[in-house]
């Protein structure tokens, strides 16, 4: 029986079968037991650790993404053989000549220096078939950037380096390749794609669609409000948008497209309620643990940080699809099509108890690879309470193999990412760069916080939002942390626009995932998904102005509560503007003028609120009676 192609990520995948698929299988299975035992028990050196699990990763990526579209896509090719041998040589040399090299003060021997040149071309091949040709060529970009940093003009301008000392930084030092975007990836990011893969697979994701539609079914537009609700509930544990978009939607859009949506924007929709699922706690994302890591601050700092934001993000998604249904004159889910909220919490409601431990875990200080597999742990054992819920070995064994899979292009991309880290640390590129921002911005905050937005954008339409984020971060947030933001709200300003590549035409991998399901037109659902999530990229500003939407500093409840309201009616009245309707459509004169108010409540303040709230409250009164004259003109007529 041939194997199918199997698309993750926009990159098509091996789904391998026979002997060969079933010797796949059990190497995924060792990989995620290994890497659990390694990340939960073992005092191993950081070095060490990474080699073992970039070690499976290469393997598997080599075995399961062909070289090219036209490859053979129902076995793995002799070339595929030998990178993928090649791969494990390469890290077992690194993991037992790594003692040695240490007590030598980081002077490699020749053989070393081979070994490290092969782990930078195994990984630019690796990310190349996983994440795409973007990544790659960036990192090479970097890599002669090190090295012939004489001929490049003006500020960018440095002496350059030898090849035997980039060779060290990027692939035998505890930075680079070994640095703290693969720690991260290949522990924190590893055990909780591990542990959502344990829910989704005991039942929760059902859990999620079933409250979402009793919950919010009722609600102008229902199925569209159930996308984003139960998106946002499926966000608290994937961490991941194309996950999200392949566990809900495919439930989620047809509904929408029952009661009356289009093909395109049901997908939209879909698109960007799973993107924001990145922003979710307790399980936000690579980046948020990579975030963590960088700022040396306990991941559950960073998971307080994300609430309010996620939340701001889904009830911007929240008011344009609302808009859309006024727009559209269309109702809410009949009461019979509705599930019932106690039957829902009995047949599955036992499942919250995982999220429930990971999140107390977290909170009271312990690390986040224990909670992570405490939540492993606990889901094994909450979903045998019931027959519908219960695991049985089989599926233990298919959620391993699934883990593992889906660790891939994390890990191989962040690998990826340590080596732009480290040039950047290298050449004082991160400096430069944010000198510069410094001086074109003239010193004003927005006009700095506007092109670090632009630019993170830009970066999104070709990054995955880990790879996305750590290279905004590493040029930018020292530029904003020079200008008075905080660390956190520095680099949560990255992080944010960082989990936008997933929806950034013309490279959008949630879009196109959606569109998959919806049967619609690719770039047509990623420019309205980016629309859709327009609304919400005025919250990143908010929070820069005002850390308390972070929960930073000092703050009182009502100090929260006042900060929130202003970004909530900022928030509303831009997708107002963007959707070009209130009650009734909106002229492009009050559109405008919408989206300029919405920006004055960006900033704190009594006067810029009161100027805020005012301008879009007239223009909307102004936009109504107007329309209303004209209605009755036009019945006169």
């Amino acid at each position: 029986m041939k194997s199918k192609a199997k698309k993750e990520n926009g990159i098509k995948s091996r789904k391998l079968s026979g002997s060969v698929g079933k010797a796949v299988a059990v190497f995924c299975i060792i990989c995620s037991v290994v890497t659990c035992l390694i990340n939960s028990f073992s005092m191993m050196i950081t070095v060490k650790k990474n080699a073992i699990s970039l070690g499976f990763m290469l393997v598997l990526t080599f075995v399961l993404y062909p070289a090219a579209s036209r490859s053979n896509k129902d076995k793995i090719s002799v070339l595929d053989w030998i990178l993928a041998i090649g791969s494990i040589s390469t890290c077992a040399f690194i993991f037992f000549s790594y003692d040695s090299l240490i007590a030598r003060n980081l002077n490699p021997y020749t053989i070393e220096y081979i070994f490290a040149a092969i782990l930078i071309l195994l990984v630019l091949e690796a990310v190349r078939r996983s994440v795409g040709w973007i990544l790659p060529s960036l990192a090479i970009v970097f890599i002669l950037y090190a090295k012939f940093g004489r001929y490049f003009p003006g500020i960018l301008k440095h002496k350059g380096f030898l090849w035997t000392r980039i060779l060290t930084r990027l692939s035998l030092a505890d930075t680079g390749i070994w640095g703290t975007s693969l720690t991260t990836a290949a522990s924190y990011v590893f055990m909780f794609i591990m542990f959502g893969c344990f829910l989704n697979n005991s039942g929760t994701a059902k859990f999620f669609n079933d409250f979402a539609i009793s919950f919010a079914g009722r609600l102008r537009g229902g199925p569209a409000q159930v996308s984003v609700v139960s998106s946002g509930l499926m966000g608290t544990i994937s961490g991941s948008a194309q996950a999200n978009v392949a566990t809900t939607g495919a439930f989620t859009i047809p509904l929408m497209k029952k009661v009356g949506y289009s093909d395109r924007f049901a997908a939209a929709v879909e698109a960007a309620a799973s993107t924001g699922g990145i922003l979710m706690p307790p399980v936000m994302g690579a980046a948020s643990f990579v975030m963590a890591s960088f700022l040396g601050i306990p991941y559950a700092t960073v998971m307080k940080a994300g609430i309010i934001p996620a939340l701001l993000y889904y009830f911007s998604i929240f008011f344009m699809v609302d808009l859309r249904a006024r727009k559209m004159k269309l109702t809410g889910m009949n009461s019979s099509e509705l599930p019932k909220l106690p039957d829902v919490f009995k047949e599955t409601g036992h499942m919250l108890v995982p999220i429930v431990i990971v999140i107390y875990t977290l909170l009271a200080g312990y690390s986040a690879m224990l909670s992570a597999f405490c939540g492993i742990a606990s889901t094994i054992l909450c979903s045998a309470l019931r027959k519908n819920t219960r695991m049985s070995f089989h599926t233990i064994l298919e959620t391993l193999v699934e883990s593992a899979k889906s660790a891939i292009t994390v890990t191989t991309a962040c690998a990826m990412v340590g080596i732009i880290v480290a040039v950047v640390g290298m050449t004082g590129l991160g400096q430069v760069l944010a000198l510069n921002i410094l001086n074109l911005s003239g010193g004003r905050l927005w006009l700095a916080l506007t092109m670090i937005m632009i630019a993170a954008l830009i970066l999104g339409m070709g990054l995955p939002s880990t790879a996305c984020y750590i290279v905004t971060a590493s040029v930018a947030a020292p530029a904003l942390i020079n200008m008075g933001i905080t660390p956190l709200a520095a680099h949560f300003f990255a992080f944010y626009y960082g989990t936008m590549s997933g929806i950034v035409p013309p490279v959008a991998l949630t879009s196109y995932t959606a569109a998959g399901l919806s049967g619609a037109n690719p770039m047509e659902v990623a420019f309205s998904g980016f629309r859709l999530a327009s609304a919400g990229l005025i919250i990143p500003f908010c929070f820069a102005y005002s850390p308390i939407l972070l929960l930073q500093g000092e703050y009182t409840a009502s100090m929260v509560i006042s900060v929130v309201l202003s970004a909530m009616v900022g928030i509303y009245v831009l997708a107002c503007g963007l959707e070009g309707y209130f009650k009734s459509p909106l002229p492009m004169v009050a559109r405008i003028a919408l989206t300029g108010f919405a920006l004055c409540l960006i900033i704190p303040g009594t006067m810029t609120d009161l100027i805020g709230v005012g301008g879009a409250a007239a223009t909307l009164l102004v936009a109504t009676i107007w329309k209303k004259k004209e209605k009755k003109e036009i019945e006169h007529v």
